[in-house]
């Protein structure tokens, strides 16, 4: 089964537009477990700190509260220390967080719209991919 990491932008995503790629890849994981979600202390807490800004909760889809939302999904990830420390692999230092939890939790990708972060492409056996060729590697929806 494929192992991933999933950067802030994808869950913020997800809460603003859930029929987008981000919003299908949350939908396949809380449904199907299409794939294992590997998070770490600093990820979940960037997560959270995005979905609490005023402009996500009020744009969010009506139906989910956001920190809520976030915790039916890390309560299905892989949750790892985050002892380890990767400086200097990202343009933005703040970035490598998700490589590190990657690397960390042995996923082979990183799903991201950050562009910084997709220039990388790869790094050790790590892909880093948009959330739509994600979700073309998750294979089709079952009905």
């Amino acid at each position: 089964m494929l192992r991933a990491v999933l950067d802030a932008n994808v869950y913020v995503s997800a809460a603003l537009r859930p029929a987008g790629p981000p919003g299908r890849i949350i939908e396949r994981l809380l449904r199907a477990a299409a794939f294992e979600l590997v998070l770490s202390p600093a990820i979940m807490e960037e997560v959270l700190r995005a979905l609490a800004y005023p402009k996500v909760r009020k744009l969010a889809r009506g139906d989910i509260e956001p920190a809520l939302w976030f915790e039916d999904i890390v309560v299905l990830a892989d949750i790892v220390p985050g002892e380890r420390t990767l400086p200097g692999v990202c343009e933005d230092p703040d970035d490598d967080k998700y490589i590190a939890a990657a690397l960390e939790g042995r996923a082979s990708y990183v799903v991201t719209g950050d562009d910084d972060l997709l220039a990388l492409k790869e790094h050790e056996d790590i892909r880093i991919v948009t959330p739509r060729a994600f979700l073309d590697l998750l294979g089709p929806e079952s009905a």
